[in-house]
């Protein structure tokens, strides 16, 4: 179907009642681009581009307004020119796509509904100081992105409810931060296997694919919206911070950073997990016929009929809950001898063993004995 763009001006009683919430939301349940904004004269005014039937919708959707609005004139006018994607494709017109060379495994719905949320108990030193480290990250992280979860008697408190804006905040910002350990990791341990003229055993590949995964699934929820200037700003803070910090302790212990990730991971999963039953529970109305983004169809090879926003949000967690099994297997290692478990051949291909798919997931990792 063509896409089109048009501009739009709101007439009548639009300012102080929610109006630009609501046209922001039925954008986003449309699947379009654009911006909206209140003028100095009292009007509310916009541009908005998408498929033709999708814009019709959101039309007819505006000119009713919210419940304390009252529309009445709507201007909309045609435009030529496109809005400019938030990540365009590359404007190169010999090429058609971008091929990526890390495909992302098939994940069954039944192995998507087996994933829990689950805890590896620390036993030493170096897990408390990981555990504790993410405890740390994890109330700066609620305080930035207003996430707040009740306590058992707490659920129906109005500053306890987190919306479909709410969710995709917490949803950026994680991401954000957790595509930057296994850069970091595999940057490192490839500058060691260059310094030190010795094979890296297959680590590096295994944390770079976790980077670009995580990337991947920032760049689907940017699709969903895009975030405004305080939450790129904390982002860069937090990314700068982290990034630096994360890179001294790798050098320092990178048994203690795996650790640090696989108890990072299970706040991932956690959180993944609530929204998902907020959003069975009806709690998020704008997310329960919402379609996933094509980015997103086309990573995970959503199939047909699978393809809404809990769809999605089940791949993302079953994503984190192989980054929590991941990075605790690799914690368990010997960091400098071990070859990583998941880019191995065993000898006995018969008996279970770790892989790229969640066939075989554990929550708290593959103890070394039974890889090594």
């Amino acid at each position: 179907m063509a896409t089109q763009r048009i501009a739009f001006k709101v007439h009548g009683t639009v300012q102080g009642v929610g109006f630009r919430d609501f046209t922001q939301k039925r954008a986003i349940e449309y699947g379009l681009k654009g911006w909206v904004k209140n003028t100095d004269c009292g009007r509310v005014e916009g541009e908005a581009q998408g498929a033709e039937e999708q814009l019709q919708k959101f039309l007819k959707d505006i000119n009713k307004g919210p419940r304390l609005a009252h529309v009445v004139k709507l201007e909309k006018k045609a435009l030529n020119t496109q809005i400019k994607d938030y990540f365009p494709p590359p404007d190169a017109p010999k090429i058609k796509e971008v091929e990526t060379a890390w495909a992302h495994p098939v994940y069954t719905e039944e192995e998507m509904h087996r994933v829990t949320v689950g805890h590896r108990q620390a036993k030493n030193w170096s897990d408390w100081v990981a555990l504790g480290s993410v405890r740390l990250l994890r109330w700066g992280m609620d305080l930035v992105t207003g996430y707040k979860h009740p306590e058992p008697g707490q659920e129906h408190n109005a500053r306890f409810q987190m919306t479909e804006k709410k969710w995709l905040t917490r949803f950026v910002f994680l991401e954000s931060v957790a595509g930057v350990p296994g850069m970091v990791g595999g940057m490192l341990r490839h500058l060691r296997s260059l310094r030190r003229m010795k094979r890296d055993n297959g680590w590096i590949e295994t944390l770079l694919e976790e980077a670009y995964n995580e990337r991947m699934h920032l760049l689907t929820f940017l699709k969903l919206a895009e975030p405004g200037w305080f939450m790129r700003l904390m982002v860069l803070g937090a990314q700068g911070v982290f990034f630096n910090g994360f890179f001294i302790s790798y050098l320092v212990s990178p048994r203690t950073c795996h650790r640090f990730v696989g108890y990072l991971e299970e706040e991932a999963v956690l959180t993944y997990t609530r929204a998902i039953k907020d959003l069975e529970a009806g709690k998020l109305p704008k997310w329960e016929k919402l379609e996933a983004p094509q980015i997103a169809v086309q990573y995970w090879k959503m199939p047909e009929g699978s393809r809404t926003m809990k769809d999605l949000l089940l791949y993302i967690r079953a994503d984190e809950a192989k980054h929590r099994e991941v990075n605790h297997t690799l914690g368990n290692l010997n960091q400098g001898a071990d070859p990583n478990p998941y880019a191995v051949k065993y000898k006995d291909p018969a008996k279970p063993h770790p892989g790229k798919g969640i066939s075989n997931l554990k929550t708290n990792g593959w103890e070394r004995e039974d890889v090594i």
